[in-house]
């Protein structure tokens, strides 16, 4: 019997890219606000179109999450502003958002 673990392998890479994206997405808001969304999509579409032209199952499967982590990025961008102007997160201190907080 012989073990193969590309498919665990996978899984746990995935789990952590997309636990890598959640503070760079958090703190990309903070830090620069949602006019960084272009940089997801250009990462998106890079290794979106790297994942089609590598021929290894592995690092092809982990481009395309890569990928649509990216894409899916763009997103949770705008919903983390959402968040941010709710009070959810704080607010880069300076920052628009932080004088409106600061108002009331």
């Amino acid at each position: 019997m012989s073990l193969h673990f590309t498919g665990l392998i996978i899984g746990v890479a995935t789990f952590l890219i997309i636990g890598i994206f959640h503070p760079i997405v958090i703190k990309g808001e903070y830090y620069f606000g949602v006019k960084i969304w272009w940089l997801f999509l250009i990462s998106g579409i890079v290794t979106g179109i790297c994942s089609l032209l590598v021929a290894d199952v592995l690092w092809s499967t982990l481009l395309a999450v890569w990928a649509a982590s990216s894409l899916w990025g763009i997103g949770e961008l705008f919903e983390q502003r959402k968040r941010v102007a709710k009070g959810w997160f704080p607010a880069r201190p300076g920052g628009k958002l932080w004088d409106k907080h600061r108002e009331k």
